[in-house]
């Protein structure tokens, strides 16, 4: 078994070569976020939540209620199997499928206060797992992975927004 303290000292030997890789970085940030990962799965199977689950619900978080169509396209399934996955969802109160005043044909599904409370302890405890982490870095380490964090939110609005803007640009072709 691999002890945690390994990787960094590799990574930090390569570090003294010259700057390092988009590939180094890639494997420091997949190896934390898989730990991260796989420490918040225990939380998710006493919460009776599936990663599914969650995930679906994450999707209606960020993008709002929406039909079962967009959330099939979404998540990547037939409009079949996202049926299956929200009727399960529904009968263990984490969505609720609500018709549109307007146009009645139109169904949406959001979270319902179950899934909302499931969304809200998932988070807590990733901050506090995240809070337990970074406890371990020295008051000299801490604004460093602060900026490094801020530089990659930065690069990920900017990506987000050139592939946004790619879209659109095949879009009106």
């Amino acid at each position: 078994m691999r002890s945690i303290n390994e990787r960094p000292a590799r990574a930090g030997a390569k570090a003294k070569a010259g700057p390092p890789s988009v590939e180094a970085i890639l494997t420091e940030v997949s190896g934390w976020v898989g730990e991260l990962r796989c420490h918040s799965m225990g939380q998710l199977v006493q919460s009776h939540v599936s990663m599914g689950q969650l995930h679906v619900l994450w999707l209606l978080q960020h993008h709002g209620a929406m039909p079962m169509s967009r959330l099939a396209e979404l998540v990547g399934v037939s409009l079949s199997n996202a049926t299956g996955i929200i009727d399960r969802m529904e009968e263990h109160g984490l969505v609720e499928r609500v018709r549109v005043p307007n146009d009645r044909r139109l169904v949406l599904v959001e979270p319902a206060p179950a899934g909302l409370l499931a969304l809200s302890e998932t988070e807590t405890h990733r901050r506090e797992r995240l809070r337990s982490v970074l406890s371990h870095l020295s008051p000299t380490e801490r604004p460093i992975v602060l900026a490094a964090l801020r530089s990659l939110r930065r690069a990920l609005s900017e990506a987000d927004s050139a592939a946004h803007e790619h879209h659109f640009a095949d879009a009106a072709n």
